[in-house]
């Protein structure tokens, strides 16, 4: 046995069992891609056998991410009250039963609550997510830990995606739920047995029998016990609820800033992944053409992820975060010049796929630093959620602006802003706020 460190994990190598961790955290998100692009390609099946039009399935298309904001930001505190395994297991059932339900549902209104249920589960599971990448990483290791959780999206939409687009060949729309119901299942038994609970959780929390909690979180990671947990001197009186928590003196700027960049950013973001296929067939390419330039984007923003991920090693991930955010907005200003060839479309849809993405990593990443173990998931969820509104957001305002005669350089433009204005409120974070968790 070992004396307890603070830096007990922060400092050591990371084990195999920690590194098969932080693999499961990426399979949770790309849970989370696979989804939101499954309901695309079951929309024109679900429209056409229940005679819905554009409006009545834009509105189920926005039910999962109604939920996920919910989910974000509630069941981000329930993962700091009782748990990041407890949540991320409940999350999954939620998951399951609800892409489950879908399949057997006879009217819109029920796939609208199913939708939602689903959402819910989502949300909460990204926000505990974020945090068990962290603290299941070493210090040299975090910030890549959290970039390759968060480019589990894009990979689960690229995989997912094409997997739905073969079982809607031979099958109606609710095999693709039936799908995903599956997979998700089979994550349960996954975290079950693999994750245990957060050492960083437990230190903090001290559960009854929090030694042996801890102990046995260590030996399943592969480190050393500890001989006895380090006395408090005094404990503080009852915490208020963690999502008070994180606007407390000394958090709620970061709070702040950090969901308005967050917001922000997914504007511009969510424009490209949702307006991008009518675009191109608006251009006069084949609906089919259309799905590839969205798969570059996507596989962009997976390689953008990962790249991000890898230069933390070097450089600040604000910093790289800012760069990314620029270069988004830039981007998006491309894509509205306009361009003669599919090959150029997918050009740039890939590279602003990568800036795009690249920016999320990297704001996960300035999350899970700036919100200290207590509130880690809920400062996480509180950002998450409110972000999922940008989401809703940016693909109304893009149509609206369509409606009212602007053309495609102006309102890529426009929507471009979002990411540059978001780079300027993430300037005003102070990098001592950006770097502060103590683990």
């Amino acid at each position: 046995m070992t004396a307890y460190s603070p830096s007990l994990l922060g400092s050591r190598l990371m084990t195999p069992m920690q590194v098969c961790i932080v693999a499961i955290t990426v399979g949770l998100t790309a849970l989370d891609g696979y989804d939101v692009l499954a309901i695309s390609f079951a929309s024109p099946g679900i429209a056409k056998e229940w005679g819905i039009d554009r409006a009545a399935l834009g509105v189920v298309m926005s039910m999962e991410l109604l939920g996920m904001a919910i989910g974000s930001v509630f069941l981000g505190g329930l993962a700091d009250r009782i748990g990041r395994r407890r949540t991320v297991l409940g999350c999954l059932t939620v998951m399951t039963v609800g892409m489950s339900m879908v399949t057997g549902v006879a009217s819109i209104a029920l796939l609208c609550v199913w939708r939602v249920i689903t959402g819910l589960g989502i949300g909460g599971m990204l926000a505990a997510g974020n945090a068990i990448a962290t603290e299941f990483s070493n210090n040299r290791r975090r910030d890549l830990s959290v970039a390759l959780m968060a480019i589990g999206y894009p990979i689960g939409a690229v995989l997912g995606g094409s997997i739905a687009a073969l079982l809607l060949r031979n099958s109606d729309w609710r095999t693709v739920f039936t799908f995903g119901a599956i997979v998700t299942g089979c994550f349960l038994p996954l975290v079950y047995f693999a994750m245990p609970e957060s050492v960083s959780w437990l230190m903090d929390r001290r559960p009854p029998n929090g030694l042996e909690r801890v102990n046995q979180s260590l030996r399943r990671i592969g480190h050393p016990t500890l001989a006895s947990l380090p006395v408090i001197e005094s404990r503080a009186a009852p915490r208020k609820a963690p999502i008070l928590e994180i606007f407390r003196p000394g958090l709620a700027l970061t709070t702040v800033l950090v969901t308005v960049t967050y917001f922000l950013h997914i504007t511009t973001f969510y424009f490209i992944l949702k307006w991008v296929p009518k675009i191109v067939v608006d251009m006069g390419y084949a609906p089919s053409s259309a799905a590839g330039v969205l798969v570059w984007a996507n596989v962009g923003g997976a390689l953008g992820g990962a790249t991000l991920g890898l230069l933390t090693h070097r450089f600040g991930v604000k910093r790289l975060t800012l760069v990314v955010l620029v270069g988004s907005s830039i981007l998006l200003g491309w894509f509205g010049h306009g361009h003669s060839s599919l090959a150029g479309l997918s050009l740039v849809c890939a590279a602003a796929g990568f800036c795009g993405n690249a920016a999320i990593v990297g704001l996960y990443g300035v999350l899970a630093r700036a919100f200290p173990t207590p509130v880690r998931a809920s400062g996480t969820g509180f950002a998450v959620g409110l972000g999922r509104g940008g989401a809703v957001l940016g693909p109304i305002v893009a149509g609206l602006l369509f409606r009212a005669g602007y053309g495609l350089q102006a309102v890529a433009c426009i929507m471009g802003m979002g990411s540059l204005i978001g780079a300027f409120v993430l300037l005003l974070l102070p990098n001592r706020m950006a770097t502060q968790t103590s683990d």
